[in-house]
């Protein structure tokens, strides 16, 4: 009721204090204009109130200064019977990557706002597939901070009383992810209120590098280049030169705010130390480059150190190679040959072996003896193995020999045989 009787009373009023301003015989400036004439028609136009000034002055005056208490009056009015309302405006706040944001929210109640106090923070991603999410909240004197996962822990209010007015909140440790619109709504029945605030994290510029594209000598062309490994955009440039004489080459100057700027038929003049200045709205980041613009080398000698080099390299590599290769050789047959079983050699025969061939050998002997003659050549041969075998027989675990019978010895074929007797010296009997 209150803006409507005022957007009623606000053309009164404008066009009062215009023809307070103007005159009141100029009153047609102000916007009104009344049809008059004479009963032949004359449809002239002419100002309100003409031929009649001395009367309307005091009378306009008057009404004037009543409208304008009456506008008061009403204004008055509905700022007392204003409810709740946050008096933070809507803004645009930017960060960078790791700071803390603050997130102000002001507001002010009415006498009629009674109900209980709720506060909610809800942000809406700057991907808008995603759906609104509440991060905080304020309800039966109770605080709820573990709606987000994206935020928890690092969401908070800034006031220890919300009651008083301040909902504002600070977000610690940005993140590229915490990009979005923040708004905050504040509701005491029956009063409502919500402002927007829109957050933007930007990544400060860090890890800026300065080289040299190119080789560094007299009459060739080169590059120096300014990167920095992070930083949002947009980007400025910024070069100088810090040794010598800190004069830029003209040529230069047009490329001095951009990362590149490309040297032409250099020469030792360029020589000297250059910083390149990386900034962003949020932060800035330099770095240093050293440039030694020295006569051109022998490039030929270079070339052919470089050969010899190489080849040198190759030979030792290779010699080392061999040297490892013939070491292993000689360790695997060092180990072939101490496992090695030589079977080429004999083993030794020994005595035993001996004594057992040699009363084999009699054995074999007795199939052509007769049945006679059999014992006495038996002892006869007994007799001429040397008493070392002998004993050396006896101790062996030998069965000893099977005496044949003269039947049995002719069934199996044996032949008699007529030995002749010899004496002790050997002469036939």
């Amino acid at each position: 009721m209150a803006r409507a009787a005022l957007a009623s009373l606000l053309p009164e009023v404008t066009y009062f204090t215009c023809r307070a301003r103007t005159g009141w015989d100029q009153a047609a400036r102000c916007g009104r204009r009344q049809p008059v004439g004479s009963a032949r028609g004359d449809r002239r136009l002419r100002p309100l109130g003409e031929g009649r000034i001395p009367a309307v002055v005091s009378h306009g005056r008057a009404a004037t200064m009543a409208l304008l208490l009456r506008f008061v009056l009403l204004c008055g009015v509905a700022d007392f019977t204003r409810g709740l309302s946050i008096t933070t405006p809507e803004q645009m706040i930017e960060k960078a990557k790791g700071e803390t944001a603050y997130l102000p929210c002001k507001f002010t109640l009415g006498p009629e706002d009674q109900g209980p106090l709720d506060i909610e923070w809800l942000l809406s991603p700057a991907d808008n597939q995603k759906v609104d999410q509440v991060i905080i909240l304020y309800s039966g004197d109770k605080i709820y901070d573990d709606y987000y996962q994206d935020l928890k822990g690092r969401v908070h209010f800034t006031s220890n009383d919300l009651k008083s007015g301040d909902a504002s909140i600070n977000v610690t440790n940005l993140q590229l992810s915490d990009i979005g619109t923040y708004q905050c709504k504040v509701k005491k029945a029956p009063g409502v209120g919500n402002k927007k605030i829109q957050l933007t994290v930007l990544v400060k510029p860090s890890g800026t590098r300065c080289y040299i594209d190119g080789s560094e000598e007299i009459g060739n062309d080169f590059k120096l280049k300014c990167e920095p490994k992070e930083g949002s955009l947009p980007l400025r440039y910024e070069w100088q030169k810090l040794s010598d004489s800190q004069k830029l080459p003209a040529s230069w100057l047009p490329e001095m705010t951009s990362s590149v700027i490309s040297v032409k038929n250099a020469s030792a003049e360029y020589s000297g130390t250059y910083s390149c200045t990386v900034r962003n709205r949020v932060g800035s980041d330099q770095c240093l480059l050293h440039l030694d613009v020295v006569p051109p080398s022998n490039r030929a000698g270079t070339v052919a150190g470089a050969v010899i080099g190489t080849l040198l390299a190759l030979v030792l590599i290779a010699l080392i190679v061999f040297c490892c290769h013939k070491k292993r050789r000689e360790e695997k047959y060092e180990k072939e040959v101490h496992h090695d079983i030589r079977e080429d050699v004999p083993p030794p025969k020994s005595r035993t072996s001996t004594a057992r061939s040699y009363i084999g050998s009699n054995h074999s002997s007795l199939g052509s003896m007769s049945p006679s003659n059999m014992e006495g050549y038996s002892k006869t041969q007994y007799n001429q193995v040397p008493s070392e075998d002998l004993e050396r027989a006896a101790q062996s675990p030998t069965l000893p020999p099977a005496k044949v019978a003269a039947p049995n010895l002719s069934r199996m074929g044996a032949v008699p045989v007529m030995i002749p007797a010899q004496s002790k010296d050997g002469s036939i009997v």
